[in-house]
């Protein structure tokens, strides 16, 4: 899947690893903690940044509607904190338009079928993305596949049964599969990388790539390693702000460094065809003893 989107780099085997900045809800609801973000993100040079987009009457159980929890804004039910986090259409016009000024793509996880009408309607996103609880909702997926655009899959909290079930549901679309264990933040004995080899070889056809929820950056630099063509991860301002997933989020600086360090093992990585370099003749010449046979040197 050699695509090159709108307004965002190439994302393929043949293009480098493309690199999604999950903004998520760890804006809290502001516009102002977002914009922030965004340009943080393109100041690091990250490829895309991801949005969540909900209908909240739809995605919350009614059972949890009255729920009362301690919220950044106070005390509220359940119901009344998701639509607090919500961006509205005019919202969304600002993320939009400020993400074409830096050049930076910008796209949604969209967890009910209002919400990718909604999107359809009144943007064009490069790709969507099914969130990980989302993966078994195969009338979603469908939904999300049948705008025409890429759809990338997420595989936290499923059996190898669930992601075939999904792959095949969806019937040779282009998929991005991702690799992810749902823990916030994960432990580093429950990311199983080499899953990411599995899914290659289980789905050619498909990109596969990771989500990353841990502490740190060395294992994302390993699934880039292992071969992983996009990388996904949760980023905040500040780790000790309010929220969920905030503590499992990389801060901006740290967003620099991992953009920077994926592209060096990029150039490091090669191409895997063994030659030998000019600037090893020096050395060669002086510390090898015997002579290639093969080359007919005497």
């Amino acid at each position: 899947m050699n695509n090159t989107f709108s307004n965002a780099p190439a994302i393929g085997v043949d293009h480098p690893v493309y690199i999604i900045a999950e903004i998520g809800i760890n804006h809290n609801g502001s516009l102002e903690i977002a914009t922030d973000m965004i340009e943080g993100a393109a100041r690091a040079g990250a490829s895309c940044v991801k949005f969540q987009k909900r209908t909240p009457e739809l995605c919350v159980p009614k059972d949890q509607w009255n729920i009362e929890r301690d919220t950044p804004w106070g005390r509220m039910t359940y119901i009344d904190y998701r639509y607090k986090v919500e961006f509205t259409e005019d919202d969304y016009r600002v993320i939009d338009a400020l993400c074409r000024d830096l050049g930076i793509a910008w796209t949604v996880s969209c967890w009910d079928e209002e919400a990718v009408a909604f999107m359809e309607a009144n943007f064009d996103v490069p790709f969507y993305k099914a969130a990980s609880a989302s993966l078994t909702d195969l009338k979603l997926l469908r939904a999300m596949a049948s705008t025409g655009k890429p759809l990338m899959i997420s595989t936290g909290m499923s059996t190898m049964d669930e992601i075939d079930a999904a792959a095949a549901a969806l019937n040779g679309h282009r998929l991005m599969i991702a690799h992810a264990t749902s823990a916030y933040p994960c432990s580093t004995d429950e990311l199983n990388l080499r899953m990411i080899n599995t899914l290659m070889q289980r789905f050619p056809e498909s990109l596969i790539g990771y989500s990353g929820h841990e502490v740190g950056l060395a294992t994302t630099y390993a699934a880039v390693a292992l071969g992983a063509r996009f990388v996904e991860r949760h980023i905040t301002l500040d780790r000790a702000m309010w929220g969920t997933d905030q503590a499992a989020s990389v801060e901006i600086a740290g967003l620099e460094r991992m953009v920077r360090d994926i592209r060096e093992i990029e150039r490091a990585l090669g191409d895997g065809v063994k030659r030998l370099y000019d600037s090893e003749l020096g050395v060669r010449s002086k510390l090898r003893r015997v002579a290639s046979a093969i080359s007919g040197e005497a």
